[in-house]
Order: structure tokens, then sequence, then C-alpha cells
């Protein structure tokens, strides 16, 4: 049923907040990280380039990556710098 998607834990640096999100699983890194980036922060510059790091593993992920072409599963614990 939840193929398409993964729940992640998502922790935002510049806000200190932590959030959990489902990501599409067909979405590159780098789409999902200006969406994030526009909804979080409209107030700050929308130009600005996000990324997303695997706080277990220590990768940080390119904007090219598929989700499902990544490390990413449910649980993982992901952080927005």
């Amino acid at each position: 049923m939840f193929d398409n998607k993964v729940l992640v834990n998502l922790h935002i640096l510049s806000l200190g907040k932590n959030y959990e999100m489902y990501l599409p699983s067909n979405e590159k890194i780098g789409n999902i990280s200006r969406l994030l980036n526009v909804t979080m922060f409209d107030s700050i510059n929308p130009d600005k380039n996000y990324v997303l790091f695997n706080v277990e593993s220590g990768i940080v992920y390119k904007n090219n990556d598929l989700v499902r072409d990544t490390d990413i599963k449910n649980g993982s614990k992901l952080l927005l710098i």
C-alpha cells in the first residue's frame, strides 16, 4: 500500500525542529529539497540550495538521486542543511 513513499524523521537544523514526513520514492532528492525549502523557509531566500544528509550513514545525497535508489528507508533520520 505504501510502496511509493517512505516515512522519515527529518531534522531541520536552521529551525531546530523535527518532523516525520513521507517522501515519494520516485522523486529526485533535489526536487524534495527545493519543495522543503519553499515550504519551510518561505521568508528566507528561495534560491538557497539545501542538502539532505543521512544522520545514520553519513551520506550527503546528490540532487539527481531518486529516493528509491538511495539508502533512505522507513525510519531513516535525515538532516536538512
